[in-house]
């Protein structure tokens, strides 16, 4: 089944917080490798959702932006 192009962005936020999450319990273990690793992970999740929210956003007529 497809998702929607809403979803979709959705789904990177969400990747994105936890990818956030998992590289900061990885810094409180003092595994400061892999903290490393999803912090650059979670970085580009979050580059990718601002992205794809802010193409959806031109999409939206002017009138309807509140």
């Amino acid at each position: 089944m497809s998702q929607s192009k809403y979803d979709d962005a959705a789904d990177l936020h969400i990747y994105a917080a936890h990818a956030h999450t998992a590289a900061a319990a990885a810094h409180h273990r003092g595994d400061h490798e892999a903290a490393e690793e999803l912090s650059s992970r979670a970085q580009d999740y979050s580059m990718a959702a601002s992205d794809k929210t802010l193409e959806l956003a031109k999409q939206i007529p002017v009138l309807m932006r509140a």
